[in-house]
This record gives C-alpha cells, structure tokens and sequence, in this order.
C-alpha cells in the first residue's frame, strides 16, 4: 500500500523527497489499514461471548455512538452518530459491544444505508431480540467537500426489524426516545 500511495503522490505533481513528504505513504497506509480495519474483524470474536441470559422484555437503546466511516463511492469520510435499540428476549448483549459491532461494520468502505442494515441484522442475529431498531446521522465529506459542496446536509438512515417493523407503537417509542 506504501508503493501505492507514492504513485498517488507522484501522479499529483508531488515530490517525494520534500520534507513534509519523506514518511507521508507510510504513515498514509497505516491509516487507511486503520480505518479499514473491520475487513479483518470477525464479529463472533468482537462480541466474545458477551451475549447474557435476562428476564428483561423492555426496550434498551444505546445512542449518541460515535461513528466514523469511508464512503465506497469516493473513499472520503462520513462521520456521525449511530443510535441502537432493541427488544430483548431473554439475552442482552454487553454494552460496549453494540458500540464495537457499529465499529465492525463502520471501518470498512461503506454507504450509509447499507452500514445500518448491518448493524440491525447483526444485532438481531447474535441476541435473538424481539426487534431491533438502528438510526443513524452522518455527515458525508463526498457531499460538502466536492460536488454539490453542501456543508449542513445530514443524511438519516433507519433499519427497523421485528416488532420495530410491525409495532408503530413500539418504533414511535423509539425514534422519541432516541431524540
């Protein structure tokens, strides 16, 4: 990837042997390896586990998740928020572990809409719930940075699977809860 990254450069009109340039396609791919690290993440070993018996049967919603992603089309960022509800039947899963599958899915090139579905059907999968509702709120730097350059467009995305999909009453509880 470092190669890659000094053609890119050289393909600019860059000079590699400028100061400010020396480490630069290192550094480069060390970052895009980062923010593609869900590519080699498996999801069973990221939850490892945390998957645990309750008698609860009311609605738990994580939200405000800080989300980071790479648009596919142009391999710019997108960057928001991400908000995870669902209904348990009796498993919960560990906390920090709905944050860390919204990463699994978040670090990798994406569109939004489909980065929602992949949260929902995970979380659905791996617990069992009832439902599972995901919403998420980004801001996409292929649209303000070039293109169309709109600096406050924020795009929403909503999965809605089980009863989130069939109760209006419960996805209404939801989407106000998460507000």
């Amino acid at each position: 990837m470092e190669d890659i990254y000094k053609k890119l450069l050289v393909s600019i009109g860059e000079d590699l042997n400028r100061d400010g340039l020396k480490t630069t396609p290192r550094r480069a791919a060390k970052s895009f390896e980062f923010l593609t690290k869900g590519y080699k993440q498996d999801i069973d070993h990221v939850i490892n586990g945390a998957i645990f018996e309750s008698d609860n049967d009311e609605m738990i919603i994580v939200k405000d998740i800080e989300m980071y992603s790479l648009c596919e089309h142009h391999l710019l960022p997108f960057f928001g928020k991400c908000h995870v509800g669902y209904i348990p039947q009796g498993k919960v899963m560990g906390l920090s572990k709905i944050a860390r599958v919204v990463d699994v899915f978040a670090r990798r090139l994406q569109i939004q809409e489909n980065l929602t579905k992949q949260i929902a059907d995970t979380i659905m999968k791996q617990t069992g719930a009832l439902g599972v509702g995901v919403v998420i709120e980004a801001q996409h730097l292929c649209m303000m940075m070039r293109g169309v350059e709109k600096q406050n467009s924020v795009m929403k995305t909503s999965c809605m699977l089980g009863v989130f999909r069939s109760q209006s009453s419960t996805r209404s509880e939801f989407l106000s809860l998460i507000q």
